[in-house]
């Protein structure tokens, strides 16, 4: 039997296949970059596709903007109580956490963190952010290979993740290195973990990691940390043990993987449309609209996953309760009916920000605007400092159907 998570020659001719056989969720495809003709098929032929087989059972694909944008607002026929993710846990493994429930609890939870990033606090992150970004910049060596992502993208994420907890920051790397588990891909070889028992295993000693760090900020006044406002507020103080595990992985991975991609992705696209980056160049009031340009044409994450709680319809086509239905960001964000020229990176777009990446509706990303800061003031620093950033080889990218995230990308730094 072959391995279905890798992309076939006829599925990536995608024209060849009949298309009650195209399966989207391969994960191959992903890291590979082989996905954009199977999606444009799918928005031609069948913006609403159902696959009757594949290793996370049969689901309905939603690939066009507006349609996607249909159950996301949807939260009553489109629950997220059963998982955001095509792939379903065991009940051994399934984590809850906010995103994957439905109104009123989920309302409670979100309503608990939302205050560490609201406008207020985003500007105290200002000074500190920038700091940090020159900080990692002028100690980048000139004229040789180094990793963009082990070198800029990680640091500074995994920093901003230790200010949001109140984490020890001599210990701040091991968020990375949670986060990274938590959506671990067992059958990657360059998994953090070789199994799903290796999986809960790490995830536990997270969880009792932040079991002291919640303990003592229980008894402490409340401050303004993710923490402490987990461990005051009547909606999460008393949540059970998985939940716990749940949100903290949720916003572990929320607050990194994001940024992370998006820092890399940047670098990337900038080096392949060169006429963009002189555009930057010459006018550096760009970067407002380069930043939600850029966090498009990652889409960071390539999907979310709804369950139909009652029979229903879209676009013609029946479904059915208890359907899984999966809204595929990364190719809402190439709908050519929705975003003019979506395939091309344009840093002046005009409405730059009409764009999936941080969903819609009540489960919209609740730090898209700490994700853009901290966006905008590496490229601000960037530019004072007139760096060139050529890149040298290839990316690494991650082996998932769930994040499009880059593992490594070489570049060589000059003082342009």
């Amino acid at each position: 039997m072959s391995d279905i998570s890798q992309p076939t020659p006829n599925e990536v001719a995608s024209d060849d296949v009949p298309l009650d056989q195209i399966n989207v969720a391969r994960p191959g495809i992903f890291q590979n970059e082989t996905w954009r003709p199977l999606f444009a098929r799918l928005r031609r032929e069948a913006p609403v596709h159902y696959c009757a087989e594949s290793e996370f059972g049969p689901y309905w694909s939603v690939t066009k903007y507006d349609d996607i944008m249909a159950v996301e607002l949807d939260h009553g026929v489109y629950s997220s109580e059963k998982g955001i993710s095509i792939a379903d846990a065991s009940p051994e493994e399934a984590l809850p956490s906010f995103i994957s429930m439905d109104p009123p609890k989920h309302t409670a939870q979100r309503k608990t963190v939302a205050p560490v990033v609201a406008p207020a606090n985003l500007r105290n992150f200002e000074a500190t952010i920038r700091e940090r970004t020159a900080l990692a910049l002028d100690a980048l060596p000139l004229n040789e290979t180094i990793d963009w992502v082990k070198k800029v993208s990680v640091p500074l994420t995994t920093m901003m993740l230790a200010t949001l907890f109140d984490f020890p920051w001599e210990d701040r790397d091991k968020l990375t290195f949670w986060s990274d588990v938590t959506i671990a891909n067992v059958n990657d070889p360059d998994s953090p973990v070789d199994s799903m028992e290796e999986r809960m295993a790490e995830l536990h000693k997270m969880a009792a990691y932040f079991s002291e760090l919640w303990a003592a900020k229980a008894k402490a006044a409340p401050s303004f940390d993710l923490i402490s406002m987990l461990a005051h507020s009547s909606a999460t103080r008393d949540m059970p043990f998985q939940e716990f595990m749940g949100n903290l992985g949720l916003l572990i991975v929320g607050g990194n993987d994001t940024t992370r991609n998006s820092m890399t992705g940047g670098v990337l696209f900038l080096h392949e449309n060169p006429g963009e980056n002189r555009k930057l160049r010459a006018d550096p009031g760009l970067i407002a609209s380069m930043v939600p340009e850029i966090i498009r044409h990652q889409t960071p994450v390539v999907h979310m996953r709804r369950t139909a709680t009652r029979d229903t319809e879209l676009q013609g086509q029946k479904i059915a309760a208890g359907d899984k239905v999966v809204m595929w960001y990364l190719s809402g964000n190439r709908d050519e009916t929705a975003i003019e020229e979506p395939e091309r990176f344009i840093i002046d777009r005009k409405k730059a920000r009409r764009h999936l990446s941080y969903g819609a509706g009540i489960h919209r990303c609740v730090g898209d605007r700490l994700a853009d800061q901290q966006l905008r003031i590496l490229w601000e620093e960037i530019l004072k400092r007139n760096m060139a950033i050529e890149v040298v080889g290839k990316p690494a990218r991650v082996y998932s159907t769930f994040i499009r995230g880059i593992r490594s990308l070489p570049v060589r730094v000059t003082a342009a």
